[in-house]
């Protein structure tokens, strides 16, 4: 008999069904565990949860309906003390520099491009400029201006004496152009 039996309190026999006794909850304990530490990735942790599970029916706070399986029930309750859990850290968490975040940073990704990575991206630009510089006078200074230049609708269809609608042509057939 588990030591959380020998101090049980005297209404904890009603958080249970009827049908079920204190070593069938028990029983549940690994695949509790099991299923924790497949959403916390944290054995510590998903034990330290079960184990508020447990209390939480042995201290009443949880209480058994009969509406589902023991197991059911158990695991939902594991559910609500997991995103309990989350909720808690959400607030308390920082970024600052402990070893934690350190750790963490080391595993992130490089932000840089990689060489290879960077020589792709120079043929590929050098193939586009040499097909914009194939596009017709019209629809080249359009891209120029709109899309190299970052200038507005407004200032570009001021510049070439055209119409949004025109522009948006343009653009539209310089794209499909350069793109195939």
């Amino acid at each position: 008999m588990p030591a959380a039996l020998a101090t049980m309190p005297a209404n904890a026999a009603a958080t249970l069904p009827q049908t079920a006794d204190w070593n069938e909850m028990f029983a549940q304990r690994s695949y509790l565990v099991r299923f924790a530490q497949r959403r916390l990735h944290d054995a510590a942790l998903a034990e330290d949860l079960v184990h508020d599970v447990f209390e939480a029916v042995l201290t009443g706070h949880a209480r058994f309906a009969g509406r589902s399986g023991l197991r059911t029930w158990l695991v939902g309750v594991l559910k609500h003390k997991i995103v309990d859990l989350i909720r808690q850290r959400s607030r308390y968490d920082t970024l600052g520099d402990d070893d934690d975040s350190a750790h963490a940073a080391a595993l992130l990704p490089c932000p840089q491009p990689l060489p290879d990575e960077v020589a792709e991206q120079r043929q590929r630009l050098a193939a586009v400029l040499a097909r914009m510089q194939q596009l017709s006078p019209g629809l080249r200074s359009a891209v120029e201006l709109r899309l190299i230049h970052e200038h507005s609708t407004e200032e570009v269809c001021r510049a070439l004496n055209i119409s949004q609608d025109n522009l948006f042509v343009r653009l539209h057939r310089a794209r499909r152009a350069l793109l195939h």
